[in-house]
């Protein structure tokens, strides 16, 4: 779509944050990750790990590789909700907000993409584990704060075959249980369901591709970089965060069936989304003059980037606006707007195809005597069918899919002994997102439903 078929264009820029609460390592765990990462054993003590931030001990050329992995900055962490909340405290107050506006006079936005910490068999970085500890903090301190532009969006990390907390893994076919009822109960708990998702580990492989084509039509994972070969020794070959064959620009796709990296024809959309504050894959002035670009020739373009709660975000937003202010001097015409993930992508899309947006799902459940009734009362659904959810009377929750009787529109489930028997349902929820973002939520307790 040519510019003059859009109004004035629009560069959305979306802060994405892969937010995982508090992190903590020790200077022992600094040393073993090195060894871990680059095979050198070296005497543990801060006069040592300052040398090599240095890059004055010689290592036979890994002096650079190492120092990327161990910089001041890399290692600064917010250990605890304290420092996490310090933090916030001035990242999310206005004045931080407004050191930069965008073109409509908004200040900063910010996009909270939550994980849970569950499964693992250890804690050796300390982090806060159990369901929602994450997304109900965030959750609280936005309500708290008025920060009614950010956005809770959706982050997991896959589990490693041996579930080791230290492991980065790719396989949602091998973290299930979890994945299937965390998302359950954030139907019948917190009457919420994702629209946009940030990959863990920024990584996706087939199974993750399938799974994210039936729930989630927003996906800010490709990492496309012009020097597409990792230097770090941990993520060569497309090991972590494989985006080598992904588009460049700033504008989104839909993903081939068979290989999420190239356009296809499936259904959810992903925009490229490089790093700040960390070691590789990192946004660059060059990709902030490209997006510049591709919103002028295009109307719109998203440009996104991501970083870590568990360090501070505010260099990054100030590193991020300078490059904004320095590059947006050479294309006076193109509008910032600063948006949430689900929102820019809402926006963008829907221009781009010069449609209105569709309405997110609104769903009708019933229980008529052992059967499930679940109508798509209006709205759009995003995928084939809604999130089936089921917490039982001894608290366990569990997902399956649904019989379809009318497609897009009527599904049904009978609570039987070939399910779960009626007598130990507690509730059942569905959730699902709709076309062009918005989610549903609908739960009927002992017969009574609820909507939200």
């Amino acid at each position: 779509m040519q510019t003059d078929q859009l109004n004035t264009p629009i560069l959305h820029v979306v802060h994405c944050i892969d937010t995982e609460g508090p992190l903590d390592e020790d200077i022992d765990a600094t040393f073993k990750r090195i060894e871990g990462l680059f095979g050198v054993r070296l005497p543990v003590s801060a006069e040592t790990l300052t040398a090599l931030q240095r890059r004055d001990i010689p290592l036979d050329g890994l002096e650079h590789e190492i120092a990327a992995v161990i910089t001041p900055n890399l290692l600064s962490y917010n250990r605890n909700w304290a420092d996490i909340r310090s933090m916030l405290d001035e990242a999310l107050s206005p004045q931080f907000r407004r050191e930069m506006t965008d073109d409509t006079g908004r200040g900063w936005v910010y996009s909270w993409h939550c994980l849970d910490h569950l499964g693992y068999t250890a804690n050796p970085r300390r982090k806060d584990l159990g369901y929602g500890k994450v997304f109900h903090f965030y959750r609280s301190v936005l309500a708290e704060t008025g920060s009614r532009d950010d956005e809770v969006n959706w982050h997991f990390h896959p589990l490693s075959l041996t579930r080791e907390p230290l492991a980065a893994a790719t396989s949602y076919s091998n973290s299930m249980d979890i994945l299937l009822s965390v998302l359950a109960r954030r139907i019948i708990e917190d009457g919420w369901f994702p629209t946009t998702n940030r990959p863990g580990f920024h990584s996706e492989r087939p199974d993750s591709h399938a799974f994210l084509e039936q729930w989630i039509p927003f996906d800010y994972a490709n990492q496309s970089c012009v020097l597409s070969e990792s230097e770090q020794k941990d993520t060569h070959l497309g090991r972590f965060g494989d985006w080598r064959r992904a588009p460049l620009d700033w504008i989104g796709y839909h993903p081939h069936h068979d290989d999420y990296q190239v356009p296809g024809q499936c259904r959810r959309w992903i925009f490229r989304c490089l790093n700040v504050g960390t070691r590789l894959r990192q946004l660059t002035e060059a990709d902030v003059h490209d997006a510049f670009r591709d919103a002028l020739t295009r109307g719109s373009a998203i440009l996104a980037f991501a970083d870590h709660d568990y360090r501070d975000i505010r260099p990054d937003v100030r590193h991020v606006r300078m490059l904004l202010e320095k590059v947006g001097r050479e294309f006076p015409s193109v509008r910032l707007r600063f948006s949430g993930a689900e929102e820019a992508a809402r926006r963008h899309t829907t221009a781009l195809a010069n449609e209105t947006p569709a309405a997110p799902p609104d769903f009708s459940i019933e229980l008529d005597g052992n059967r499930v009734h679940v109508r798509l009362a209006h709205g759009s659904l995003f995928g084939p069918q809604p999130f089936l959810a089921m917490k039982t009377r001894s608290g366990h929750y569990h997902h399956d899919n649904f019989d379809v009787v009318e497609p897009g529109r009527h599904w049904t489930y009978v609570l039987d002994e070939q399910t779960l028997p009626l007598s130990d349902v507690e509730c059942v929820g569905v959730g699902g997102a709709g076309r062009c973002g918005g989610y549903g939520v609908a739960r009927i307790v002992a017969g009574e439903p609820q909507h939200s």
